[in-house]
């Protein structure tokens, strides 16, 4: 089992920037690709950017694409996402997750996840 705890959210005018967390614990998440999804209310979670094990490859969201980079650190165990250029309609919970899946990439699911961090971007 693995454990992801997400940071970094919080309360941002349009146009600004946030760099979100995700800590693993329990094992080393190295053997894992990554990946974070964002829901908003009334909306369904949607897919946003997932990194492969080795932090190689990386995809995007059409939404999201030239305006978020993810990366990982798997010395300390730990996946980010940089967001910037931040719109209001990038309001969500932004979720973080963790696949065993090896090939293809990006997995098509994923089997741990954690609970979220908030970003709300004002106009």
């Amino acid at each position: 089992q693995v454990q992801l705890v997400e940071s970094g959210g919080g309360l941002v005018q349009a146009g600004g920037s946030l760099r979100l967390s995700c800590a693993a614990s329990g094992r080393t998440i190295s053997s894992d690709a990554m990946g974070w999804f964002r829901q908003a209310p009334g909306k369904e979670r949607e897919f946003v950017a997932s990194i492969s094990r080795s932090g190689g490859s990386t995809y995007y969201a059409d939404s999201v694409k030239g305006r978020c980079t993810i990366s990982r650190d798997n010395a300390v165990n730990t996946v980010y996402l940089q967001m910037n250029s931040l719109k209001p309609q990038d309001t969500a919970r932004y979720f973080c997750a963790a696949s065993r899946i090896v090939y293809p990439f990006p997995p098509p699911s994923y089997d741990f996840w954690g609970q979220g961090t908030q970003v709300t971007v004002s106009s």
